[in-house]
């Protein structure tokens, strides 16, 4: 069973008031804020990193004993398996690698998962969705990108959604996101196709009430989620 997540992309905040930008995002009902880490590299732009992470967990700490100020933190870097250590000092939960970027997946999941984050794999739109299908049972997310990565505010690619219903068919309690393009419009197709964790950026921090879209977007992942039967309750 899965529950609708929705996780606004700080990358389409005000990178001058990051700390502001998320406690907003919280206190609108966001579940989790979406950290893009771009290295210039794997992807051709740069973010943030550690340190801005870190001054972010200052800003935002970790409620206790659960924790409601959800880190999730998309890894677009080469060589992934050098900042998860670094990442998980800086208070990220959830370390998203790309498929693309290691050789050992396996192992850099269990890496992950020993500095006590949760483990999640994203692949490009032109990496075929069946590479996920070994990995699903050790993770405890797929990303799905609706875009290709590197820059915010590109165009929803509809496309990718029989990956979406593939992964949704063959693994039903799997936390699967979908991350580009996502708003009034394309969030109800995303949905319907079975993605539970929805990154919205452009349509959410521009919105006139962001509480109000992130209450959309999420009674579209639930209405749905309810079809399916797999509806957390």
């Amino acid at each position: 069973m899965v529950k609708p997540i929705i996780a606004p992309s700080l990358l389409a905040g005000d990178f001058s008031q990051l700390g502001c930008e998320c406690h907003r995002m919280f206190e609108c009902g966001s579940d989790w804020v979406h950290l893009d880490v771009m290295d210039g590299h794997f992807v051709p732009n740069i973010t943030m990193g550690p340190p801005i992470i870190t001054s972010l967990r200052n800003a935002v700490p970790k409620d206790k004993p659960v924790n409601k100020k959800f880190f999730d933190c998309h890894m677009m870097v080469s060589n992934p398996e050098q900042w998860v250590e670094e990442i998980a000092k800086s208070g990220g939960d959830q370390y998203t690698f790309h498929y693309e970027s290691t050789k050992n997946p396996v192992e850099l999941i269990k890496l992950i998962k020993s500095f006590n984050m949760k483990a999640a794999c994203a692949i490009k739109p032109n990496t075929n969705v069946e590479v996920l299908f070994e990995l699903a049972p050790y993770l405890d997310m797929a990303l799905i990108m609706t875009v290709e990565p590197g820059f915010g505010g590109q165009k929803f690619m509809a496309n990718m959604m029989p990956k979406v219903e593939e992964l949704r068919k063959q693994f039903p309690n799997l936390n699967i996101q979908v991350d580009g393009g996502l708003g009034k419009g394309t969030v109800e197709i995303a949905a319907e196709a079975g993605a539970n964790v929805i990154v919205a950026g452009t349509s959410v921090f521009k919105a006139d009430d962001p509480s109000k879209m992130i209450e959309y977007l999420r009674n579209e992942v639930q209405v749905n989620l309810e079809k399916r039967g797999i509806a957390d309750v």
